[in-house]
């Protein structure tokens, strides 16, 4: 298994002269870094202006292992070749590192530069990419793969305070300026071109000319180029692997999603659910980003309005800030009627109701962010059991919150930083031992329960909360506005007649939906016609896929379809028009677009002639063995075993007049998806 890692953009608000010349001061020792024994010169090749320069080294490592790894490896020390390559002219500098021992059972491969800052050419980027795999290494394979990665974190952390530490010292030198190479400083140089060559050591192994990677490895799309202080600011502390992680999954997104990617808090808490391992997190994040599309949450909030039952009889919502300034959410559930709010508004009414209060929560996040100057990216809730009773423990009831559970551990991980029971009754042992195993072992832990006045004491909520927003009823200072709740009237109740627990296992967000799904298995299409009366229209699509891989592309005809030829209505696979009908004339107008697990599609086509245009979709077998071992962690949505992809999609045409570009068929990812 190969192990890598990739930073985010590191800033020196310094110019790249004397960021190179802090560089250099770590050479041919480093006080700052221990495990850096020394290192000497092997080749230096100089352009004959001296604008470029490659330098080679051989780096001696005391790398702290075990006595016994040490003993049967039977080194004392580990060598590494760095490859420098400066430009003064373009001020970048490449550095390319590899492990000369143990080269035949592990591989480890580093590659940095520092290039100007592109808003600033008084600053100086930093950028790291990394990458270790472990062949055979005595049996010990997996403790030196610990090692490695452990070793190479720490110095990770120590490499900026490194070059911190020489800026400095070059300032109180009094060397607060290194001036830019200029090619008219060696207009006066008469000698041959040979003289500008130093070589040292007749072994020249590095070539005059920057590498190729020199502008390819590291050159990141500015897209998802996340920088170090941006992180510390917006995101919270992160160590080295969580960055890496992070700048990892957001590529990833730009290179599947186009420009649908959510925000990088948003990301974040993907990734923490899942313990930043990227695949896990990416396949979360992407069952939810389906599931906002197909059910229309971007305009939940703007669409759907609490029904008045909900506004007068459901005692909760936002009230002030915790200690790290958490937007505070109060419910006051012994006073919440479930059976009287459920046989009023229904299963879809109150999972509309919980999402909403998730999206608010969401924004009220953002919000806390800008107010306190510092990453906030969860909120805080108190929940009042003054009043639980038998009746809370409706078991239709019971199943809707199961349900919300479910719907909001998926979709709105880690939002949840505290969560404060208090003035818990008799009863509750009872309903927490029924209702904690549905809830993530981690939101858990985030769990601070008082009963009876406890949480008015020393240790109680005064010790999270200022005086200012506790509510009256618990002992603070606030008059909080939460509606009191109690029990609903009969008059508000929905027919006797409606099922109760209907819908709660397949509950529907929204009355409609704008995407269709297809399920294909192998080696078969699914294909939809669509017909164009004027030349210059425009068709757009919009896809998900789901699970597994498939191809997309568009076919067009200008005769009629038989009548056998044309699809079905209703989502299903079938063979190809082009192997059903061999004498159809079919060309095709849009080439074959790779789809793989988890991808986003977005596209338009503008028809250059009437006719019908076919669109079509191909399941085929996974790239490789990696991607079908991802496939089986793919979430289901009710699709049983045999089928190898499923596909969500949504198409429209326009005519050329009305053509704006294709938003009018995709659905925006509103503020969750500016990145």
């Amino acid at each position: 298994m190969v192990q890598t890692y990739t930073s985010p953009i590191r800033v020196y608000k310094f110019p790249f002269e004397l960021v190179m010349a802090a560089y250099e001061k770590r050479f041919p020792t480093c006080k700052m870094i221990p495990v850096f024994v020394g290192s000497e010169i092997t080749s230096e090749v100089n352009s004959p202006d001296g604008a470029t320069s490659v330098i080679e080294r051989r780096c001696k490592l005391n790398v702290d292992a075990p006595y016994l790894l040490r003993k049967i490896a039977g080194v004392d020390f580990v060598y590494f070749i760095q490859r420098n390559s400066k430009d003064r002219r373009r001020r970048t500098l490449l550095i390319e590192a590899w492990n000369e021992s143990f080269s035949s059972r592990l591989t480890i491969k580093e590659t940095c530069k520092y290039s100007v800052h592109p808003d600033n050419e008084d600053w100086t980027c930093f950028e790291q990419d990394a990458s270790l795999e472990i062949k055979s290494f005595f049996g010990f394979e997996s403790a030196v793969e610990k090692l490695a990665i452990k070793q190479y974190m720490a110095n990770i952390k120590k490499g900026k305070e490194v070059i911190d530490y020489y800026i400095q010292e070059l300032l109180d030198e009094g060397v607060t300026h290194v001036p830019r190479f200029s090619i008219e400083e060696d207009v006066g140089n008469t000698g041959d071109a040979d003289d500008e060559i130093t070589i040292v050591n007749s072994q020249i192994t590095a070539p005059v000319n920057p590498p190729a990677s020199f502008d390819g490895k590291l050159h990141r799309d500015s897209l998802y180029k996340l920088e170090a202080d941006y992180i510390h600011r917006c995101l919270g502390d992160l160590d080295p692997v969580e960055e890496s992680r992070l700048v990892e999954l957001k590529q990833w997104l730009q290179e599947h999603h186009k420009e649908k990617i959510p925000s990088d808090a948003h990301l974040l808490r993907f990734l923490r659910a899942r313990g930043f391992i990227v695949e896990k997190g990416r396949e979360m994040l992407c069952r939810s980003l389906i599931w906002r599309k197909q059910h229309q949450i971007d305009r939940l909030l703007s669409t759907w309005k609490a029904p008045e039952v909900l506004k007068q009889y459901f005692p909760g919502g936002w009230h002030g800030y915790d200690d790290a300034g958490r937007p505070v959410f109060v419910l006051r559930l012994g006073n919440l009627d479930v059976k009287g709010l459920l046989r009023s508004v229904g299963v879809d009414g109150l999972l509309k109701l919980a999402i909403t209060v998730c999206e608010e929560g969401l924004a009220r996040c953002e919000e806390a962010t800008k107010l306190h100057q510092h990453p906030v990216s969860s909120w805080a809730c108190i929940f009042d059991l003054d009043g639980l009773s038998m009746r809370h423990l409706w078991r239709p009831g019971l199943k809707v919150l199961y349900r919300i559970i479910e719907v909001v551990e998926a979709n709105y991980p880690e939002t949840m930083g505290r969560v404060f029971l208090v003035r818990a009754p008799r009863l509750f042992p009872i309903l927490w031992t029924i209702v904690s195993p549905f809830i993530d072992e981690n939101t858990r832990k985030k769990f601070i329960i008082y009963g009876g006045n406890d949480h008015e004491i020393e240790g109680g909520l005064k010790d999270y909360l200022d005086k200012k927003y506790i509510p009256k009823f618990l002992g603070g200072d606030a008059d909080c506005d939460v509606p009191e709740g109690g029990l609903v009237p009969k008059s508000h109740y929905l027919p006797e007649d409606a099922d109760l627990e209907s819908g709660i296992d397949s509950i529907s967000i929204s009355s409609e939906s704008l995407y269709q799904s297809v399920s294909l298995v192998k080696d078969s299409y699914h294909e939809v016609p669509v017909v164009i009366q004027e030349s210059g229209s425009v068709i757009t699509w919009d896809f998900d896929v789901c699970k597994g891989d498939c191809t997309f592309t568009i076919l067009y005809t200008p005769d009629p379809l038989p009548p056998m030829a044309v699809p079905p209505p209703s989502p299903a696979a079938h063979p190809s028009l082009m192997d059903s009908h061999p004498g159809l004339q079919l060309t095709r107008v849009v080439p074959v677009i790779n789809c793989t697990d988890g991808s986003s599609e977005q596209g338009t086509y503008a028809a250059e002639k009437p006719g019908t245009y076919i669109l079509q979709w191909k399941s085929i077998e996974p790239a490789s063995t990696s991607a079908q071992a991802h496939s089986q962690f793919t979430f289901d949505f009710g699709l049983t075993s045999s089928y190898k992809c499923k596909v969500l999609y949504h198409y429209d045409t326009i005519s050329q007049d009305e053509f704006r570009g294709s938003l009018s068929s995709v659905q925006s990812f509103s503020s969750l998806s500016m990145a």
